[in-house]
């Protein structure tokens, strides 16, 4: 039975295009849009790459800034200066 990774991230205009990078590198992800949030699951792993969020803000962009956005996540955390990776395998 897979587990769900989750991450929930603030509703502003820096984080609107993680979001849809999520969505688009994340097939099977499920999107609850609440009031001033996102929260995105997903079974086994989500990934946000750096390519997919550069592309969508055009300009360079380091997976660290993720974190000005995060409320909550829920996952074992891997990330480098390609992309930030939530999943429950280690």
């Amino acid at each position: 039975m897979p587990r769900i990774v989750s991450i929930t991230l603030q509703t502003t205009d820096a984080a609107r295009p993680i979001i849809d990078a999520i969505v688009e590198d994340n097939p099977g992800a499920v999107v609850h849009s609440l009031p001033g949030i996102v929260k995105i699951n997903r079974d086994d792993s989500l990934t946000i790459n750096r390519a997919s969020v550069e592309s969508r803000i055009g300009r360079s962009w380091d997976p660290q800034e993720l974190h000005l956005s995060v409320v909550s996540m829920a996952g074992n955390v891997d990330e480098d200066d390609d992309y930030f990776n939530l999943s429950w395998s280690r």
